[in-house]
């Protein structure tokens, strides 16, 4: 008689979800590990270079740095912790087993595919809450070269414009309201092509349509002259908007404020595309650890006495490793525009999703 229950039972759910998610979990802070000391090893030099930082900014980088691991990795770590589980399982004859007792593959899975689901709801709020403020703060410092930042909100960093044909450099951005402004400022001022002017503020304010630079040094190219002045106007016509949606980064902005920013840039007429498709990817990103219990369950199925484990151990993990390239390449193509931002988001996903079941239901029969 054919079992039309979805799971199995609940002592069988549970003991493969435990094995599951202990997998996954010491995959994810072995690599987490091993990616950190490497990571901190290349920027300690710099981090310690700046006068002032010590021991407290090195555990700044890491506490700034994990998030951003944690959220790039766990898929990964969901890969290779389910074809760690379903290897064991196999070896051991308890697929054998399950099957003997009348459950499907599809059975198998359904645990895991729910606790999978839990983890992509915790990684989509982590992502949201933690790891897009992590990544705009170490952006900001590093691009500063590890030098102090202010803590404000909505801090972008090394933003570059274009008006009329002067270029406009601002290390960063940050504020809100009256409280809006930028560091660092660089203004090329070009007439036909040809640089005139120099202009380098350490603050700018916006005041009455034009900004306020704040000790400024300005180099006069037709005289070879550098002149400091305390205070003066320029950027004339520049919007404060300009600067924020000058760069738009998915990775730095939570999905409301992506939305929004998208709104703006439809309104100013510019390109959106690639903020679309990373707001779309926001929520395929995280559910694609949905798809790793399905590409790594070639694992599970097959005899373990013929000598297969191995390689279908491996055929899960390049299935896995390949839904990773094709998802960089797809949102890579829809950046710059190849693809429509919805299809480069999801393409992916739909893709290895059929792939996975049409490899689990020929492993089955």
């Amino acid at each position: 008689m054919i079992n039309l229950q979805f799971f199995p039972s609940r002592r069988l759910a549970l003991y493969t979800v435990k094995l599951f998610i202990t997998r996954s979990l010491a995959v994810l802070l072995a690599l987490v590990l091993v990616l950190m000391t490497l990571d901190l090893l290349g920027e300690s030099g710099k981090i310690l270079a700046i006068p002032g930082n010590g021991e407290p900014e090195l555990w700044r980088y890491v506490s700034l740095r994990v998030p951003l691991l944690i959220s790039r990795f766990l898929p990964f770590s969901v890969l290779l912790g389910t074809l760690i589980a379903f290897t064991g399982l196999n070896q051991h004859s308890e697929v054998v087993a399950m099957k003997a007792a009348g459950i499907s593959a599809h059975q198998m899975l359904a645990p895991l595919i729910l606790a999978s689901l839990v983890i992509a709801g915790g990684l989509f709020a982590f992502n949201e809450k933690v790891v897009v403020n992590a990544n705009r703060q170490v952006t900001a410092w590093s691009d500063n070269d590890y030098r102090p930042v202010p803590p404000e909100s909505g801090i972008l960093s090394n933003i570059w414009l274009l008006n009329g044909e002067d270029l406009i450099q601002a290390r960063h951005v940050g504020g809100q309201g009256r409280r809006f402004h930028a560091e660092g400022v660089s203004i090329y001022d070009r007439e036909r092509g040809v640089l005139q002017r120099i202009i380098q503020a350490d603050r700018a304010d916006p005041q009455n349509g034009a900004w306020k630079l704040s000790k400024v040094r300005v180099y006069d190219s037709s005289m070879n002259i550098v002149r400091h002045v305390p205070e003066m106007t320029g950027l004339e016509g520049v919007k404060p908007e300009q600067l924020t949606l000058a760069k738009v980064d998915p990775d730095q902005l939570d999905f409301w404020t992506l939305k929004e920013r998208i709104g703006q840039l439809e309104r100013a007429g510019r390109p959106a595309d690639e903020a679309k498709a990373g707001l779309w990817h926001k929520i395929s990103g995280p559910l694609s650890t949905l798809l790793m219990p399905l590409l790594a369950a070639t694992a599970a199925f097959g005899l373990a006495r013929s000598g297969q484990v191995l390689m279908r151990a491996t055929i899960g993990m390049a299935l896995g490793f390949a839904y990773f390239v094709a998802d960089n390449f797809s949102l890579a193509m829809g950046n710059v525009g190849a693809y429509p931002p919805f299809l480069a988001a999801w393409a992916p996903f739909l893709l290895f999703l059929l792939v996975g079941e049409t490899v689990l239901i020929r492993s089955e029969e």
